[in-house]
């Protein structure tokens, strides 16, 4: 989508929406710990390194509200941040990453799976696919898992600044195809850059049109 596929109103409500006074809210390492749901929840998974912190700081405008790492699978937890309204997003476990201990990963495995299907406000989980690649295989379980707790998801690409206009086309164009098989997917993909700021004003568009649509 680009930004003409959305409202004056839309794009402005997306920016006051992510401009809010963002913080860090909880961490949950298991079910029990998991914090007590209020308003709406959007997620962001991906697989490690695939930039999720760095996108969550680039929407909110946070340099640090989002912990990166060099290192994948730092992410181990389920953490959650809410800017003082409606809103929290929550940053997921990094999947594709085989060195930590296989219990530690079938841990991770099922708190996601119970935090999806049980997580009643939760409205969309945005998987983040690197533009360099496109799917990949250790996408695929993701897309099947969320498809089983029929969840609402929607594809976005990120780093798309380190691809040619011309080839970032075809890639949202192949992205599309690969995820026609899957009916919990969201049709459309966004594209986006936590460098170059490209499509973050459209993905707060889309964050807002969520909840309006939520509301309705």
């Amino acid at each position: 989508m680009t930004t003409s596929d959305y409202t004056r109103d839309e794009i402005e409500t997306g920016r006051k929406l992510f401009k809010a006074d963002w913080k860090f809210m909880a961490a949950a390492s298991s079910v029990e710990s998991l914090p007590k749901m209020r308003g709406t929840e959007i997620a962001f998974a991906g697989r490690s390194n695939v930039g999720k912190s760095s996108l969550i700081n680039a929407l909110t405008g946070r340099k640090a509200l989002a912990r990166t790492s060099r290192t994948p699978g730092r992410t181990q937890e389920l953490i959650f941040f809410n800017g003082g309204g409606e809103l929290t997003l929550v940053d997921m476990p990094g999947y594709g990453y085989a060195a930590a201990a296989k219990s530690k990963i079938a841990a991770w495995t099922d708190l996601i799976e119970k935090y999806l299907l049980g997580r009643a406000n939760l409205a969309r989980v945005y998987v983040l696919i690197d533009a360099r690649h496109g799917v990949k295989p250790t996408d695929e379980p993701t897309f099947k898992v969320l498809g089983s707790a029929a969840v609402s998801y929607q594809v976005v690409l990120t780093k798309a600044d380190e691809v040619k206009a011309s080839e970032l086309e075809t890639r949202i164009k192949e992205v599309e195809v690969a995820l026609a098989k899957y009916p919990s997917s969201f049709p459309t993909v966004l594209a986006t850059s936590s460098e170059t700021r490209i499509g973050l004003e459209e993905m707060r568009a889309a964050v807002a049109r969520l909840l309006n649509e939520r509301k309705g």
